[in-house]
């Protein structure tokens, strides 16, 4: 997560931060934190907020809490992120060590936590892609395709996340759930696109048997990873809506999000770091994955027809969320999300069409 120290002119006037209060707070609650400290909202949070947080020792960390307005419903759970990142500390699967929670709302307004501050490339355009060699290139991809297999492998029950969340029926729970805020991100009482209804009902209707339980990231894709100079995973990031359920469903998301040279069409606008040379194709990775994970992915299609139209549902929340104000975080693109949540939902029309 790499980013500039904050200057310690104005640290009273970074949004979604009470500086006097957290300040205090990490000051009684994690061991070695020094104040004075400074805040900077960290760009590119399109939904949870991340902090680097540097203290009078200059040493930093990293904090996540809510978007600072138009929370949906059961949406931005600081303790479950807290909760699956500090399981996984005690695995080999990369995560920053967690340092502390906060769900006490008379703090800063809502929850959050602390966590190590890791240091690497965040890989989310392609001028970011650009800054690591063609062979550094090559390597994040395997590198990000092993670390989802790594993850998929974790015994939920021998790390503690046995209860964190059902484990079947995986995505008919998601398309519930999806569909529901989906209904709810309203702009002036207009509804989004039709077709993510009529994709909803496609989908509830073919869902795949699931076949493993595993946690299940949600969101996992190149800039929600942190690398090292070489192209290793060293950090996971963003697991804010991570749960139990079936793993191809991580799978077929990154299908979506991972781009090639020549594609027209790409799941963020404007965005499409792999498709620099270097990075594997989308084939490569699902074989990759495969032979890593042992289950069977010729069923993938569905799982990218979902997790187009997942995004599709996401997309419609962020831009509604910036339509009605809440100003912190990324706002780059987010007036063309109206029209690309249309789009993704075409596109994953024609996927679950072709089933």
């Amino acid at each position: 997560m790499s980013a500039a120290p904050p200057g310690r002119a104005d640290v009273d006037a970074v949004e979604g931060i009470d500086a006097p209060a957290v300040s205090a707070w990490i000051a009684s609650t994690v061991p070695g934190a020094i104040p004075p400290f400074a805040f900077e909202l960290i760009a590119g949070g399109r939904s949870n907020l991340t902090y680097r947080v540097v203290d009078g020792a200059n040493r930093s960390m990293a904090l996540r809490r809510p978007p600072v307005s138009h929370v949906l419903p059961t949406a931005h759970d600081m303790k479950r992120e807290h909760t699956v990142i500090s399981a996984l500390g005690r695995t080999d699967v990369p995560v920053p060590r967690t340092l502390g929670l906060c769900v006490d709302d008379s703090v800063n307004g809502a929850p959050f936590y602390l966590m190590s501050f890791v240091e690497g490339h965040i890989v989310r355009d392609e001028a970011a892609a650009a800054q690591l060699s063609e062979a550094s290139r090559a390597r994040a991809g395997l590198s990000l395709i092993d670390t989802l297999a790594q993850l998929h492998a974790v015994d939920v029950d021998a790390v503690g996340l046995g209860e964190f969340g059902r484990r079947e029926g995986y995505i008919a729970r998601q398309l519930k759930r999806w569909h529901g805020q989906f209904a709810q991100s309203t702009v002036d009482a207009e509804p989004g696109p039709a077709v993510i209804d009529r994709v909803h009902e496609l989908l509830a209707e073919h869902i795949p048997e699931q076949q493993s339980i595993a946690i299940v990231h949600g969101d996992y894709r190149l800039d929600n990873t942190v690398l090292d100079d070489g192209g290793n995973v060293v950090a996971i990031l963003d697991w804010e809506i991570c749960t139990l359920g079936d793993p191809l469903a991580d799978l077929g998301l990154l299908m979506v999000y991972w781009a090639e040279a020549g594609d027209r069409e790409v799941a963020l606008v404007g965005v499409a770091p792999t498709s620099l040379p270097g990075f594997a194709t989308r084939d490569e990775l699902l074989d990759r994955y495969a032979a890593a994970s042992g289950l069977d992915v010729s069923g993938v299609s569905y799982y990218k027809a979902f997790g187009l139209w997942k995004l599709a549902c996401i997309l419609q929340g962020v831009y509604v969320r910036y339509a009605g104000g809440a100003a912190a975080g990324d706002r780059s693109g987010v007036d063309q999300f109206a029209s690309h949540v249309g789009k993704l939902g075409e596109r994953a029309l024609l996927e679950v069409e072709s089933l």
